[in-house]
């Protein structure tokens, strides 16, 4: 099927803008720069005059970092090529050109591969535009008024999303007053969420949150997908009404400031980026006051469904017996076969399944509370100006389920990130204890203790196939650095007599794990 055709049929998303000044186009290209990636192709429209070049120039500048360059048209040279922070850009001019061949003999192809595009009178070569294309259309306005332009900006294909996901964002911004603030990429988690900052030109600023509804992944059992079994937040609703919930409960979440639940887009209070960790590790007051946050939490009557303001509510899903063991075949799906490189029979599979829905069906029946998930020293922000349990600030929340209270004291107390010694972990469960039985008389230490150990051994077991499968399938391997420490800590968890059996199953199947140095 030939681009034409395709293009006939694929989506389309189109989004018409009136741009009053030549300042005004170049702003809008530096804003769309931010939306573009290797591989990209943009065909730039209009008659002669009408804005391409200014255009160009300007998306030119944004993406290789350099507000200077001079960036000429390429109309005599047909083709220019430039180095940018995310790779080549390809500044091409067709208007010289009578037909697709007179490109191909410049190798188009070698030169345009991997690279952001950029082609001007595109209509002279249409067919080497591939399917997926974004097209900007520049057109003269009333003339009186004789800088300004209507620009008409088309998403075929795959674009078609993209363009209409960058659009809501642009409004979102506008509509909530942060337009004119200068954004910057923030550091993500390992999920698809992306974070920037904010800065208004007052200095005030915000956390922008772009959380899209996460896609339903294939599904792996029951009809159902692993996000779904595992019950992770399906969209931004969940950030938003466990947030409120924190506040409400008189603990730190960022503050809601604007939102759009429809297209997962939230602007919300910056908590700054002290943490509780330094150089040297863990800072033991820091923790000891965020296991007293949790204690305080867990001490307290939860309702399982949190109002949204103005928009309904939502209900925190249980931490079941399916989420809990569909976490730790995650070790034998992905650790074991990438960095273990082995293989687990059915049979040995089935016994370790089985093994484990042994040792957790008592704590996933047990009462529950709210379990946040990833309560760990990357998203606990320390607080000194505020007092209390409010000085621990918490931004990473919108996974939480009803589970075991031992769940969240594991993830503080043996973080991933960063080695927590043995002494200060023994501390930080004894100080959670004693806050849990000064509220309730009747708290079970022993019970308490267990479940910690089983619960760090899932954890860590989890994490080892989450760390792997990040690597593996997303590219991402500086998380295998934590590694060691995650193994570190489940052979230590597997060392409690609840887990004997568990810890034979690893002794067999895993013996390199037993032989490391300590």
């Amino acid at each position: 099927m030939s681009a034409d055709a395709t293009s006939k049929t694929a989506p389309r998303t189109v989004w018409r803008l009136d741009v009053a000044t030549e300042e005004a186009t170049a702003a809008l290209a530096q804003d769309l720069a931010t939306f573009l990636k290797k591989g990209d192709v943009v065909a730039l429209a209009g008659d002669l005059g009408a804005g391409k070049t200014t255009f160009a120039r300007a998306l030119i500048r944004t993406l290789s970092g350099d507000p200077a360059l001079e960036a000429p048209s390429p109309t005599f040279t047909l083709m220019q090529v430039y180095e940018g922070d995310f790779g080549r850009i390809v500044h091409a001019d067709f208007y010289r050109i009578d037909a697709a061949a007179d490109v191909a003999e410049l190798g188009w192809e070698e030169v345009c591969e991997d690279a952001i595009l950029l082609v001007e009178w595109a209509e002279r070569a249409r067919e080497l535009l591939p399917p997926d294309h974004l097209e900007i259309r520049f057109s003269f306005a009333e003339p009186e008024r004789r800088d300004a332009r209507i620009v008409t900006v088309s998403g075929h294909g795959a674009f078609a999303q993209r363009l209409g996901s960058f659009k809501a964002l642009r409004e979102f911004l506008r509509n909530s007053g942060w337009a004119d603030a200068r954004r910057a990429h923030l550091l993500g988690d390992a999920s698809s969420r992306a974070y920037e900052t904010l800065e208004k030109p007052n200095g005030e600023r915000a956390i922008l949150m772009i959380s899209p509804a996460r896609p339903d992944g294939p599904p792996i059992r029951y009809g159902k997908s692993y996000s779904a079994i595992a019950r992770l937040a399906e969209n931004i609703r969940a950030f938003v009404a466990v947030g409120e919930g924190l506040s409400a409960q008189g603990l730190s979440a960022p503050k809601i400031l604007a939102r759009d639940l429809d297209e997962g887009l939230a602007i919300v209070e910056d908590l700054g980026r002290e943490g509780v960790v330094d150089e040297n590790g863990p800072i033991p007051e820091r923790y000891q006051e965020a296991v007293s946050a949790l204690a305080h939490l867990h001490s307290r009557k939860l309702s399982d469904v949190l109002p949204i303001a103005g928009d309904g509510s939502y209900r925190i899903p249980p931490y079941d017996l399916d989420a809990l063991l569909i976490e730790v075949e995650l070790l034998i799906d992905w650790y074991i076969s990438h960095i273990a490189r082995s293989m687990v029979a059915s049979g040995a599979r089935a016994v370790f399944v089985n093994l484990w829905r042994q040792a957790l069906i008592e704590l996933a029946s047990a009462p529950p509370t709210w379990t946040l998930r990833d309560y760990h020293s990357p998203n606990l922000i320390w607080l000194p100006q505020r007092e209390g349990l409010r000085r621990v600030g918490i931004i990473d929340f919108q996974d939480c389920v009803l589970g075991h209270p031992a769940y969240d004291v594991v993830s503080l107390a043996q973080d991933a990130r960063v080695t927590v010694p043995d002494e200060l972990e023994m501390k930080l469960i004894a100080h959670y204890a004693l806050a849990r039985r000064e509220a309730d008389p009747d708290f079970d230490m022993a019970g308490f203790a267990k479940a910690y150990a089983i619960l760090g051994a899932q954890r860590a077991t989890k994490i080892m196939g989450i760390f792997a499968r990040l690597d593996l399938r997303d590219g991402k391997p500086h998380y295998l650095t934590h590694l060691p420490r995650v193994e570190i800590y489940l052979k230590k968890s597997l060392r409690h007599p609840a887990l004997t059996e568990i810890k034979a199953w690893y002794e067999s199947n895993l013996p390199a794990l037993f032989e490391a140095a300590p």
